[in-house]
């Protein structure tokens, strides 16, 4: 069974009025979604995204009046509130990291401690396998996907001993790239697999991840109702970093230069944050090992408007 990671703080978080409308952007399996049902009452309204089809299997389960599901990727926000009818959510969350059923899955190829075909895709239907990247990526681009997601050191002679070996035998299996790896790496870091990096690598590519967050951290405030909060917990650096400068920089107000201003004169900024970033206790970590690297951040939308938000916009009280 998946066990959301930092569930309750993350509910406590999004402070979930009971006739509230709410967006939970990676179903998953439902868990951050249930506690949110149970904070709303009969006038609220949930929405959940997800683009695994094994996700959309369990929620069509679901038989809540106030729950609704759109089988999509979270980047495509803005169309899938559209389809819904909902204009601004009172509260959104994104749990960026992979199910434990997705890693626990064998035909799903996420892992390397279950020999698997060398899949990755979270949507199957979608896109090119991860075995299909490797097949076919010439060696410069297969060392710059392992060195700028997996931030390996040994990315050059990883891609190589890939490159070396797919010229006799296809690389197809998720063990066979694992020991491939393994035999790449001279160094091992104590209680990590040495493939690591490389899965963590090949997923972010195959699947798009970061360039998704970038996309769709501006569909979120847009359609954040003033007061509305935005949750979003993160499990690796790459994908903190660029929620923390997007959230960093929807906080400072944009003020020409050289201009004097008194306090009350200063623009108002999107959002204002709410604490600071929150990591897992000992005990869920102990609970649950795989919430080590969780952080959750989160910020408040003001009542500013705007015409569109992106990284470094413009915006006006």
């Amino acid at each position: 069974m998946h066990q959301p990671v930092l569930a309750r703080e993350a509910i406590d978080a999004l402070a979930v009025r009971p006739d509230g409308v709410y967006v939970d952007a990676t179903f998953g399996r439902g868990g951050h979604s249930r506690l949110i049902l149970d904070s709303l009452g009969p006038r609220g309204r949930l929405i959940a995204l997800d683009r695994d089809p094994e996700a959309a299997s369990v929620a069509a389960q679901w038989a809540d009046p106030r729950f609704s599901f759109v089988h999509t990727n979270f980047a495509n926000l803005t169309r899938a509130l559209d389809d819904a009818g909902v204009g601004a959510a009172h509260g959104m969350l994104f749990d960026l990291g992979v199910s434990s059923p997705q890693l626990e899955s064998p035909q799903r190829g996420f892992s390397f401690r279950h020999d698997g075909p060398l899949d990755m895709r979270m949507d199957p239907a979608r896109g090119e396998s991860a075995a299909d990247f490797l097949a076919h990526a010439e060696e410069q681009e297969i060392r710059g996907v392992i060195r700028d997601y997996g931030e390996e050191r040994f990315a050059k002679q990883i891609a190589a001993a890939i490159v070396a070996a797919r010229s006799g035998t296809p690389i197809v299996r998720t063990r066979q790239l694992a020991d491939l790896v393994a035999q790449a790496v001279r160094t091992r870091e104590p209680g990590q697999d040495p493939a690591t990096r490389t899965f963590q690598a090949l997923r972010i590519h195959v699947n798009r991840e970061l360039e998704e967050v970038s996309v769709m951290l501006p569909q979120a405030l847009e359609r954040l109702a003033a007061g509305g909060r935005l949750a979003v917990i993160s499990f690796h650096s790459l994908e903190d970093r660029i929620v923390k400068r997007f959230l960093q920089a929807a906080a400072r107000p944009e003020v020409p230069r050289k201009l004097p201003l008194r306090a009350s004169e200063m623009p108002q900024p999107l959002v204002k944050l709410v604490g600071r970033a929150v990591r897992p206790a000992p005990q869920e970590t102990t609970r649950n090992p795989r919430a080590r690297s969780a952080t959750l951040r989160v910020a408040e939308r003001t009542a500013v408007t705007y015409s569109r938000i992106e990284p470094g916009a413009r915006w006006r009280n």
